[in-house]
This record gives structure tokens, C-alpha cells and sequence, in this order.
């Protein structure tokens, strides 16, 4: 069975630190790259893109609100049009970083909260999922497994992956525990461990208060943002491995090629 380990990289900020970066890219099989709205700029963008080219892994844009002082993190109310442009500038911009790397943009994963307010909002899960089609129909799309993104693109005929979270608890309708909940993050890199291999060989996420829901499960995200990131990485992927799975980049895996 094929699986992808992914990674929101190149976050580098006042808020955050991108020195693992390095480090992640040689665990990661696939970039979720920030593109300078919440994180980022044109060094770190080229940062990851070159070490993506040497490691192969493969580079996908990660866009977000324009809002670096909440990183990406605070919901906003934008019109159609402008949500629009968001997706499709910050592609741009990445794509242009990657090209004078001989390298491409082969997926987009939204960031934050564009990413989480589309989970829930059909009509917004709409708007991203045609802006990403209207870039390219080769693109592929990740998203959150379950979700309402998941849905709209389904509609599309997009080439969709599906992800899981590492290092992040669910609630009983699919949606990830709130942040500002205590119980949000997974930071021990053994229960994280435990945590993936059971949803991927299930095919089913764990909700926190023990039930699974029945999804597709083509990625693993692991963010790039916390202490035990790294750690939690390299035993993720390793346990994978010794289970039998065959880690890919996504614009590797079958479903795609």
C-alpha cells in the first residue's frame, strides 16, 4: 500500500522558525510550501525548493489569507473573487521560485484558516477547489479526509489526495479539536505513531473520544511548527516502514501517474 508523509515548510516568521526545515525535507515525501502571505519569503520558498529538488520530494504551494500577523490563523470573510486571487497569486509565486529551480508545482493545500473554514463550508470548498482547476487540471489537490473540500472537488473530477494529521486530535465529526483547545495537539512522538498507523491501516480517523470514521487516506501531515516535529517525523515514518508501506511522493503515487 502506498502512503505519502507531507510537511507545511518554509514558515519562517516572527512566530515561527523554519530550522528544522532541512531536517524535515530529508523525512517528508512532499512540501507544503508557505508562499510569503503567512509565512515565508522568496529565500525561504527557494530554501525548500532546492533541497526538495535533491531529496525528491515534491513541492506544492500552501496558500493562505493574507494575514502574517496571525499566521494564517484567523478566519476572515473575503468575496469570491478575492479568495480567488489568493489561491492562484501564491501559486504563481511559488511556481515561478520552483521554475528557475527546473523544478514544478504538482499540489496545493490550502493553509490555516482558509484551510479549516473550507472543511465546514461547501460554498468556499467550491470557490478553492475551481480556482485550483482553473490553474491546472494536473494539479493535485490536498485535503483534509472527510471535509467539504474533499466533497467539491470530488464534483470536479480533480485529482484529489486525502489527508490524515499526525500530530492533531479530531472531533466527532471529522473536524480537528480547536487550537485554543488544550487537547488540540498530539506531542509525543510515540502516541503520534500510534495514532497514524492505526487511521492508515484502518482507513478511518480516531476521534478523540474513541470513535472512527470510515475515510480515504492517501497522506500523513505533519506540522512543521511544533517542538516535537521532527522527532515525531522520523518515528512516523520509520513505523511505516516497518509495517509495509511504500512511501511516495504524491505526484509519484499511482493514483496519479
Amino acid at each position: 500500500m502506498e502512503i505519502n508523509i507531507n510537511c507545511d515548510l518554509g514558515e519562517k516568521s516572527k512566530l515561527h522558525s523554519n530550522e528544522n526545515d532541512p531536517d524535515l525535507l530529508n523525512i517528508v515525501n512532499s512540501a507544503n510550501v508557505a508562499c510569503g502571505y503567512h509565512a515565508g519569503d522568496d529565500e525561504s520558498m527557494n530554501q525548500v525548493v532546492k533541497i526538495s529538488k535533491k531529496n525528491g520530494v515534491s513541492i506544492g504551494a500552501h496558500p493562505s489569507f493574507n494575514d502574517p500577523e496571525n499566521f494564517g490563523r484567523k478566519r476572515m470573510n473575503l468575496p469570491s473573487s478575492e479568495i480567488r486571487k489568493l489561491i492562484i497569486d501564491q501559486y504563481a509565486i511559488l511556481q515561478e521560485i520552483s521554475s528557475k529551480n527546473g523544478e514544478n508545482v504538482t499540489h496545493i493545500k490550502p493553509h490555516g484558516a482558509l484551510n479549516n473554514m473550507a472543511c465546514e463550508d461547501i460554498d468556499l470548498a467550491t470557490i478553492l477547489a475551481k480556482a485550483i482547476n482553473e490553474i491546472s487540471k494536473d494539479l493535485i489537490y490536498l485535503v483534509p479526509t472527510g471535509s467539504k473540500m474533499e466533497e467539491a472537488a470530488k464534483k470536479l473530477n480533480m485529482k484529489i489526495a486525502c489527508e490524515i494529521f499526525a500530530d492533531r486530535n479530531y472531533e466527532d465529526d471529522g473536524n480537528l479539536v480547536s487550537r485554543k483547545k488544550p487537547n488540540a495537539l498530539i506531542t509525543d512522538p510515540e502516541e503520534a505513531k500510534k495514532h497514524v498507523l492505526s487511521m492508515v491501516k484502518n482507513q478511518a480517523i480516531n476521534c478523540l473520544s474513541g470513535k472512527q470514521i470510515p475515510c480515504e487516506i492517501d497522506s500523513i501531515c505533519i506540522h512543521g511548527d511544533n517542538e516535537s516535529s521532527l522527532a515525531t517525523a522520523k518515528s512516523i515514518k520509520l513505523n511505516l516502514i516497518e509495517n509495509g508501506l511504500n512511501l511516495k511522493p504524491l505526484n509519484k503515487m499511482k493514483k496519479f501517474t
